[in-house]
């Protein structure tokens, strides 16, 4: 089959190609996710990170009575390095929350644009013929009534195909993002 036929055939059609675009996009959509609430940290908030937490492993080595005042001169130096941290970091978060507004509505743009793309152009087309086993008891919802009694095949079109994607993708980005970062 060429691409270009009437029936839109041809890789472009196809289900695995439409789950890898729908999974692709989710993919981006959760890594701004993971950003977005981890925050991007400059280098100076790691240095400040970093010299804070020497200066309280310092201040807690000090436990003796005669250094209890250079312990106390150290825990106030990382209040006030934690002070500086937080006042960085609401100079940054204003910089960084309209970069997460502006990538979260370009990537919902694409999705629209993509979306609507494959719905106009394969509107009256089957994208994927399933054994109704696989899809009981909501194969008429899938199939929109389009199914093969003759092989128990139920013809899905472009619209189930893309909600059905677009939440087994999710789904798999939440686990496999879970299995990454449960360590």
């Amino acid at each position: 089959m060429d691409g270009g036929s009437s029936s839109g055939g041809g890789v472009f059609l196809s289900p695995l190609f439409i789950f890898l675009i729908v999974f692709v996009l989710q993919t981006i959509d959760g890594f701004l996710e993971i950003v977005k609430k981890k925050g991007l940290r400059s280098p100076e908030e790691i240095q400040l990170r970093k010299e804070i937490k020497e200066l309280l492993k310092e201040a807690s080595s000090l436990s003796t009575p005669s250094t209890f005042a250079q312990s106390a001169k150290l825990r106030r130096q990382a209040a006030t390095k934690e002070r500086e941290l937080l006042k960085k970091q609401e100079e940054h978060k204003k910089e960084k929350i309209w970069i997460f507004v502006l990538c979260g509505k370009a990537l919902l743009a694409l999705k629209v644009v993509l979306y609507g793309g494959l719905v106009l152009r394969f509107w009256g087309v089957h994208v994927a013929a399933i054994p109704q086993h696989l899809l009981q008891p909501f194969g008429k919802v899938f199939s929109w009534k389009a199914g093969d009694a003759a092989t128990g095949q139920i013809m899905v079109g472009i619209v189930p195909w893309l909600v059905l994607t677009s939440r087994v993708s999710k789904f798999l980005w939440h686990k496999s993002v879970k299995a990454l970062f449960s360590d």
